[in-house]
């Protein structure tokens, strides 16, 4: 079996399901130890679905790895720190904690701003751009003493478009203008931060939502765990550093294929999305 991650530490947060738990899989099957971390742990799960950080943790360890499951609330800064606390050094941090669906009304979701609740802004600021920023910010000091590491920042978009609900599109664009930024600052301790940016995937929610039948352009949750285990395998890592692409397009620079063996384009929105020339 091919391990180019044995003997590598990573943190997956958010990665009870999801891409999160695509992600975690595939670390595992790289050979490493990875730390999963959420809320949804034994029987206390959100939104009353049924996955969780043990199961994931399982995964990763009957796929090669090392999973070691942590319950952890992002949004909480003292969970965070001690979090921290009871991590290792990290080879690999993947910023992939959101809980901005929670209680998703797809009724109001578009609607405009002025009629967004705030509610709504601060449950995605604090489980998205907010949480990415805590977790990176305690991490990186023991990477840079040992000048070696990687920032991973799972984010949404396309090219700028407007993602059609302000909050949403404010949190996203932060979170992949927040891996730019910190490749900025990371660049002369040789630790490296990059931003991937998911298509259509074909999550556990998404698949329910289609009755068990997503549409056949939607990407796997692996397919993204695919390219963060490239991308943290990969040796010349700083020459990328500061990139922020779709996965599709980190899948290229890597000759990654999906899981059914299919090589997928970057998502694009629809037109109706405007483009920041529509707007500037």
């Amino acid at each position: 079996m091919n391990t180019p991650l044995a003997g590598k530490v990573a943190l997956v947060t958010g990665a009870s399901r999801g891409v999160g738990r695509g992600i975690a899989h595939e670390l595992g099957l790289a050979g490493a130890t990875v730390y999963v971390t959420g809320r949804s742990s034994g029987d206390r799960t959100t939104e009353n679905r049924p996955e969780t950080i043990e199961s994931t943790a399982e995964l990763v360890t009957s796929s090669g790895g090392k999973g070691i499951a942590i319950a952890c609330d992002h949004g909480d800064d003292a969970q965070v720190a001690a979090l921290f606390a009871k991590l290792p050094d990290l080879d690999l941090l993947v910023n992939n904690v959101w809980g901005g669906y929670e209680n998703y009304d797809h009724t109001t979701f578009s609607d405009p701003f002025w009629n967004q609740p705030l509610e709504r802004f601060d449950r995605m600021f604090r489980t998205g751009p907010r949480a990415h920023f805590v977790a990176a910010r305690l991490a990186v000091p023991r990477m840079i003493a040992r000048r070696r590491g990687l920032v991973v920042n799972i984010a949404a978009g396309d090219h700028g478009r407007f993602l059609g609900n302000v909050p949403y599109d404010l949190v996203k664009s932060m979170c992949s203008r927040m891996a730019f930024g910190m490749a900025t600052n990371l660049r002369p301790h040789n630790v490296a931060a990059v931003g991937v940016l998911p298509g259509f995937t074909r999550t556990e929610r998404v698949t329910d939502a289609f009755s068990g039948n997503p549409p056949p352009i939607t990407e796997t949750p692996r397919y993204t765990g695919r390219v963060v285990a490239a991308l943290a395998a990969d040796a010349n890592i700083m020459q990328h550093s500061g990139r922020v692409q779709a996965t599709a397009a980190w899948a290229k620079v890597y000759g990654i294929r999906d899981i059914d063996g299919r090589s997928h384009e970057p998502f694009v929105l629809p037109p109706e999305y405007p483009a920041p020339a529509d707007r500037f």
